[in-house]
């Protein structure tokens, strides 16, 4: 039975005093500050408190104290997010999990790794170099992000078309329920008995449950790793070459794609040998043995050849190849160079339809008047459309948003979804019921009630109400109406 009088924040905050560190219980907007958004910066909220436990014990306090006040809770990683996920609750505690820093085991027999959920992505392949092994899933922001924002979101990463998203590469997850209780989902075996909570939990944004510690899988390193940098006069040609590949029967540990945009700006920033007068640009990366990989380079390069590139280079060293990789990696922050602000997209469609999307959100671009930099993962059809615009200009950012939501809808049209690594959080809530029905988004509310009954955990994120799911099917033009749990944007993120 929970208390039916809730704590103001002073008292709150002295009741998580009593188990955590007074300096980690975050009372001040000032020392707030930094927790009132993720990398989503366009949408902010300051909390009513943060608190940084450094134990599990510490974990189940705090969420035992919320459940018991009905005050909402939203865990927080590296904030590195991309769909506005961890931004805060202004009602509510903010959860970091930030001081959960420990690799806990690594077995080099078993291939497999135990670490707390804020082990940034990177380290974890860092760590078990040594061994001849790595952590599969690599997004773009790697040096930064967490495993445990990894598990929250489902990311992948350029080599997710061979080695798969974090649901192909996690055993077991321990978590602590909304009443407090500690749970093990999953198993260290090749499998577990009963329904696959895993895979629930696996993208589930914070709204099932707090994960203290993730078991991942390790993979061994490729005997050998090449890259063919292909150029194209223009996207249909690269889009189609994509199809191409695969239908050889190649399966590319990466196969990355980038326009003009995204070309010119990463390779004035990492100076990877880009040809800046490309129109597209792909980057196919083939791993396995000696053989195996001098066979695919030749079948791939005959490829690219056959649809039409201007330019085919192969990487003859690791030091090449881990620069070709760079300018792709650093996309991204490199087209900050080039706009005040962008608004970074996440959908995902079939393959074959790359070329007929591409050529769509050109038209689109031309409609909005606004450039569109593309950088993603062609392999697997999940697409990362960068808007260009300017806060500064009134009336933009709600064109953008305009804009992203009609992408979003493109997607799925061809048969794609809305999301492919980024989330749904508040970014995508009014495009949920363009892709679910009413009787699946019951469903979704249905889950949602089993692991939170009261809904306090990462409250108006991921899943629309019915009501708001009528209201945008009534109206013809995007973005739709505003979401009873959506908040009005605060603050643009630059760069």
């Amino acid at each position: 039975m929970t208390d039916m009088r809730p704590p103001g924040k002073a008292e709150l905050a002295e009741l998580f005093r009593r188990f955590i560190d007074p300096e980690y219980v975050i009372c001040d907007q000032e020392t707030q500050k930094p927790y009132e958004c993720d990398g989503l910066s366009m949408y902010c909220e300051m909390p009513m408190l943060v608190v940084l436990p450094e134990t599990v014990e510490q974990v189940q306090q705090v969420m035992k104290i919320c459940h018991r006040y009905q005050i909402p809770v939203v865990a927080r990683g590296a904030g590195t997010g991309l769909c506005a996920g961890a931004m805060p609750n202004a009602d509510g505690v903010v959860l970091s999990l930030a001081k959960f820093t420990q690799i806990v085991e690594i077995d080099p027999l078993a291939r497999t790794a135990r670490l707390q959920p804020g082990v940034r992505n990177l380290a974890i392949s860092e760590a078990v170099a040594h061994h001849g092994l790595y952590y599969g899933p690599d997004p773009s922001s790697q040096i930064a992000c967490t495993i445990g924002g990894n598990v929250a979101e489902n990311s992948g990463g350029v080599h997710c078309l061979k080695y798969g998203l974090t649901v192909h590469n996690i055993l077991k997850l321990e978590v602590i329920t909304v009443e407090g209780d500690r749970i093990e989902i999953g198993s260290e075996g090749l499998d577990s008995c009963g329904m696959d909570l895993l895979a629930l939990m696996t993208g589930s944004e914070g709204l099932l449950g707090v994960v203290t510690e993730v078991t991942v899988k390790l993979l061994p390193a490729a005997e050998k790793a090449r890259v063919v940098m292909a150029a194209f006069d223009n996207v249909k040609q690269a889009g189609d070459s994509v199809g191409g590949i695969i239908a050889q029967g190649i399966i590319p540990a990466g196969l990355e794609m980038m326009d003009s945009y995204a070309i010119s700006a990463a390779e004035d920033f990492a100076q990877a040998g880009y040809p800046k007068d490309a129109k597209a640009l792909l980057l196919c990366e083939v791993d396995g043995t000696e053989e195996e990989v001098q066979e695919h380079i030749e079948r791939v390069e005959r490829v690219f050849a056959e649809y039409g590139a201007t330019s085919v280079r192969t990487s003859q060293s690791e030091a090449e190849r881990a620069l070709l990789w760079k300018g792709r990696k650093s996309a991204f922050p490199a087209v900050g160079r080039i706009s005040p602000d962008y608004y970074c997209m996440d959908g995902t469609i079939p393959r074959g339809q790359l070329a007929h999307v591409l050529t769509e959100m050109q038209k689109m671009s031309d409609h909005y008047g606004l450039r569109v930099a593309n950088v993603f993962h062609a392999g697997d059809g999940n697409l990362h459309p960068l808007i260009l615009f300017d806060a500064n200009i009134p009336g933009e950012f709600a064109k953008t948003e305009e804009f992203g939501a009609k992408i979003l809808e493109l997607c799925v049209e061809v048969g794609g979804c809305i999301t492919g690594e980024h989330g749904v959080g508040i970014e995508k809530i009014r495009q949920m019921p363009v892709q679910f029905n009413e009787q699946e988004l019951l469903q979704f509310h249905a889950i949602k009630a089993a692991f939170d009954p009261v809904g306090t955990l990462n409250p108006g994120k991921g899943i629309p109400t019915l009501k708001n799911c009528q209201e945008y099917r009534s109206i013809d033009s995007a973005p739709g109406p505003e979401i009873e749990t959506a908040h009005e944007p605060q603050s643009i993120g630059a760069n």
